[in-house]
Order: C-alpha cells, then structure tokens, then sequence
C-alpha cells in the first residue's frame, strides 16, 4: 500500500456541516475507506491510497470510485446509498457518500453467528441475487474459461508473495488441481458466457456485505473500483456467499442458497457442476488476502478449504418418492448439505420442475392440463435428464418426487448406473389423514397437492418392493432417512468449524 495523503477526519466533516457534533461518531478504517457513523447516517470516505488492485490517490478518483459505488448499490439497496457530497477535505476538495445507517447486528454474519438464519431468510436472498444477476450488464467477452484461469493465475501470484505463511508446494497443487478443472469445463465456461451468464454483479457478495433489514435481506457494498473485477460469471458471484457460508460449517445453509438460486434461474442450470471450481476460488482469494492482512491461521484455514474443494469426491444419486404431504421435500432440504462433493446435492423438485415446464412462477397453481399424463412423463424425463447432466459432471443429486410407478422407479436407478455411482432410493410412509392434515396445513409452495390428490394416491400407487428402502415418515424421520444415507443421526446443524474464525 502506498499512502498518498491524509485520512479524512471527524474534524472534516464536523466542519462542513455534515456530523452532528452533539451526537457521538464512530469512524471506521477499512484498507480503501473511513466510515463515520453518526445518528443515522453512515458517512464514507475513500483513503488516499494506492494499491497494486486499486487507486484512490486522487480527489477525481475518490470521486469516480464513489460515483460508481453509489450508481451499482443503488441497483439493490436504493434506500441505503442516497447521495454523493462534495466536501473540503484534509488536503483539498473531497467526496462523501451518504448512506442511511442500519443496526450494528444487521450483518448476515451476525446473523450466522448467533444462529438466527433461516431458509426463509436465505430464500429471499438467492431471490434478490437472480434478480440482480438478471438485471444486470451482459459482458460480450465470450472467453468463460480463460476468464477465470486469469483469476486462478493472478491467486497463485498473490499466494506466491507470502511464502511463509501459504505453502508454495500447496498453493501450485491447489493452482494444478484448478487448472485441470477449468481445462476439463472450458467448452461449458466458454458456453456460458456466449449465452450472457458473466455479467457485471456484485463483486463481493459475502456475509459482512449483506444486512437484514425490516426482515428483508439487503446486499450492499458491490466492488465498485473495478469493473472488470465484478464482472464475472454470476455462478462464481454467488459462489462467494455459498463459499461463506460452507466455510462456517453452515453447509445446510450454503446448499439452500444454491438450489434456491438455480431452481429460480434456469439459466444456470447447466451450470451447477463448476461449484467446486468457483468454491475453490474463492477460499483461494480470501487465503491470499488473509496473508497479506497477517491473518495467519486463517489464511492457512482457507488454503486447506481451497484444496478440499478440489479433492475427488464421488457422487451419489438418492431418489426420494411417496405420496403427497409425506414430507419428501423438508427431508431432501435436511440432507442436501450432508452430501459430496461441496456445495452439496442438486435437489431436483418434481413440483418446480412441472412449473418451470410450463412457463410459470413456483407457486402459481396449474391447471388439470399440467397433470396429464403426457405432462408426467415430461417431467420425469426431464428430472432424469438434468439428474444425468450432474452426475456426469461429479455432482450428487436429490430427486425429490412421487415415484408412484414402478417404471418411473427404474428409470431413476438406471440413471445412476448408466452414470456409475451409487443409488438409495428412499420411500416415505404416512397415514391418508396425517397426510391431508399437513397438506391442508402448508403454506404457499410449488406443489397443487390437495385431499383429494392424497386420497387418489392412496388407491392408485404402486409401492415398490424392498430395492427402495422405507421409511415411516412420521417423527423422527429425519433420523431414519439420514440412517439410510449413512449419515449422522441428528437434526441438529454444526455452527462451528475449522474456518468460522473467519470474518
């Protein structure tokens, strides 16, 4: 770092008429900025500071850098960033941006922390981030994969000036192993971005960068120096929140983000078997920046994470069928983050599936035309298609569906043994009546399912023999489904791990 004037004071902005001087300030130093928080605003300055990634050495690129932080935050957070102010600063003019202040434990890392995330919560934000992704600008550079064997190349240049604290042997292994992914995936990268998937996003999307307010999940803070630095791949955009998340051993919680944002981006689809490749980046860019802060244990926490993200993991195929309000989705939900390799399984909805056949939002109810037969054999075809897609590309899948006919059960298993890995399939058991009663008892959700389906179910399907293994759905199946997938036998989630020192 290279600094080139003086950090802005209190003093500063007391004088121009921006802080209440009666009121108490906290000023914040972060490695670019200085932030006064003062009743309820957030006051942000640039440093006069050079680094080798950005420079704010002068009043005109504070200004621009501060312009565009606002401009890209507003995309999301517009009652956040509300306006950029001239002031006379320590060596000359200056610029402030004013922002409204929101509670100190706001940030989704103090949400982590203390254990109050929720998959409505977490639902809502992989919402807003397709939402962004979907709005955001297209880049026309159709080089997907040298873009991001750029990144890998320009980590191992930065591993590689801290020697001592990242090991050289590691870091050119974890450089090898990423090369060799992305050389593997490269007509897939490269695909991607021809159909208009790297595009200019957040840039920085982590927990400290995300706040919850008025209950809503509010991203902010995007990586404004930089444009070529936050355009990206939108997979790899959110792969660093997923990357948070599995790094604090909230693995449930990473998987749901996941699912949650390629259910409700089809786009992305195709995309899912690159997480390992784009986890792995970045824990290998949070390694790096981690050495250069002299974060040594957690820098080093990071690496081994980079590393394990690239380890071998076989992939599994775990089929969850019965009838309607057996609770098969709230049981693929539970264990899709217990399954290699990371983030999890790809959890294959029938239900969403069937609404995104039909061109429609989730929980819009679809008419007797979307049950035909015709449309459900449509819809396992393509269950069994896209459950192929993955497994080929080395990751687990969870098909969530009825199963109700024998045929339907075989197709799934020949699925797995055309793909060469391992196959549970799984039927859930439930009284008619407990069954009506949790289905008349849900809320709004991409299943139609009501009584009389239930009761229809009840007489019509074919329950397989001892090839699925069965599981009474009542309580405590969690439990027994996790038994059958070899798992721990606890509904409980960790909310520690080797890398939740991390911040």
């Amino acid at each position: 770092m290279t600094m080139l004037g003086t950090d802005p004071t209190t003093e500063t902005l007391t004088r121009a008429g921006i802080l209440d001087p009666d009121v108490e300030t906290t000023r914040i130093v972060t490695h670019g900025a200085v932030i006064f928080l003062n009743a309820d605003r957030a006051w942000k300055m640039k440093r006069p500071v050079r680094y080798r990634y950005l420079d704010f050495s002068t009043p005109t690129l504070r200004h621009d850098a501060l312009d565009a932080e606002l401009r890209l935050n507003r995309r999301i957070a517009p009652d956040v960033y509300l306006g950029l102010h001239e002031v006379a600063g320590e060596d000359g003019p200056d610029w402030v941006l004013e922002m409204t202040r929101f509670d100190d434990d706001a940030l989704l890392v103090t949400h982590a922390q203390t254990g109050t995330l929720d998959d409505t919560l977490l639902r809502r934000l992989a919402e807003r981030t397709v939402e962004l992704h979907a709005a955001s600008e297209i880049c026309p550079d159709p080089q997907g994969a040298a873009r991001i064997q750029e990144v890998v190349d320009g980590n191992l240049g930065s591993m590689s000036a801290f020697p001592e604290i990242l090991d050289p042997l590691r870091a050119t292994l974890l450089t090898d192993r990423l090369t060799a992914m992305i050389a593997a995936n490269a007509d897939l990268l490269d695909a991607r971005a021809r159909a208009g998937r790297v595009r200019h996003g957040h840039g920085d999307l982590h927990m400290g960068n995300i706040a919850v307010i008025d209950g809503e999940p509010v991203p902010f803070d995007c990586l404004e120096f930089d444009a070529e630095m936050a355009t990206t791949d939108v997979l790899y955009d959110v792969a660093f929140l997923v990357m948070d998340l599995w790094s604090r051993g909230l693995r449930h919680e990473a998987n749901v983000v996941i699912n949650t944002y390629l259910d409700l981006s089809p786009d992305d689809e195709d995309g899912f078997a690159l997480m390992p490749i784009l986890l792995s980046v970045r824990a290998t860019v949070r390694a790096h920046v981690g050495a250069a802060e002299g974060a040594i244990d957690r820098a080093r926490d990071y690496l081994d994470l980079a590393l394990a993200f690239t380890d071998p993991e076989p992939a599994r195929l775990i089929a969850i069928g019965g009838g309607s309000g057996t609770g098969k989705s709230t049981a693929a939900r539970a264990v899709g983050g217990d399954l290699a390799p990371a983030p999890g399984a790809r959890i294959l909805r029938s239900d969403v599936l069937r609404k995104r056949l039909a061109g429609v939002p989730a929980e819009t109810r679809l008419p007797a035309s979307g049950y035909t037969p015709e449309m459900g054999a449509h819809v396992y075809a393509e269950l069994n298609r896209l459950a192929t897609d993955d497994l080929t590309g080395g990751m687990s899948v969870i098909v969530d569906a009825v199963f109700g006919r024998g045929i339907q059960r075989e197709a799934i298993a020949a699925v797995a043994d055309g793909c060469g890995c391992g196959f549970v399939g799984i039927w859930l058991e439930l009284g008619e009546a407990e069954r009506i009663s949790r289905i008349t008892s849900r809320g709004a959700d991409a299943s139609d399912a009501d009584a009389a389906v239930a009761r229809r179910q009840t007489r019509s399907l074919e329950t397989p023999g001892a090839e699925w293994a069965h599981v009474d759905a009542g309580a405590g199946s969690l439990d027994r489904v996790r038994r059958e997938l070899g798992r721990p036998e606890t509904t409980e989630r960790p909310d520690r791990s080797p890398y939740s020192r991390v911040d």
